[in-house]
């Protein structure tokens, strides 16, 4: 189970960091966390859920959205079970529920909903002008 927190209300320009911690190291596929490729999803009302950072199980390759590559910065600490996602000079536009997913192991790379499953409860974050 992954379980997301860190949301909250800002102000344009500000910063937020968002954690998606898995409540144990295995999942239930076999494969453990340090395994695991995980993304980070957000869902603005009355819009899909759309792809906004993707790490992989070392940490040592990540892939960004258009809307958010160079603000954002996703990272990952295997010891605590956890993906982070450091936001900066956010926009209203970023004002969505955040949800942190485990990569399918056969869907490396892809950016589709359809290829990350376990998802957490999301977190609301809301950015005002």
């Amino acid at each position: 189970q992954l379980v997301e927190s860190g949301g909250g209300v800002v102000r344009a320009g500000d910063s937020l960091r968002l954690s998606c911690t898995a409540s144990d190291h295995l999942f239930s596929n076999g494969y453990t966390f340090s395994q695991i490729a995980m993304g980070w999803f957000r869902q603005a009302p009355g819009k899909d859920r759309e792809f906004v950072a993707l790490i992989d199980a070392t940490g040592r390759s990540t892939d960004y959205s258009d809307s958010v590559k160079g603000r954002f910065i996703i990272s990952r600490d295997n010891a605590k079970l956890t993906v982070y996602l450091q936001m900066n000079s956010m926009k209203p536009e970023d004002t969505a529920v955040y949800y942190c997913a485990r990569q399918l192991i056969t869907r490396w790379g892809t950016r589709e909903t359809s290829g990350f499953e376990d998802w957490g409860q999301g977190t609301q974050v809301t950015v005002s002008s």
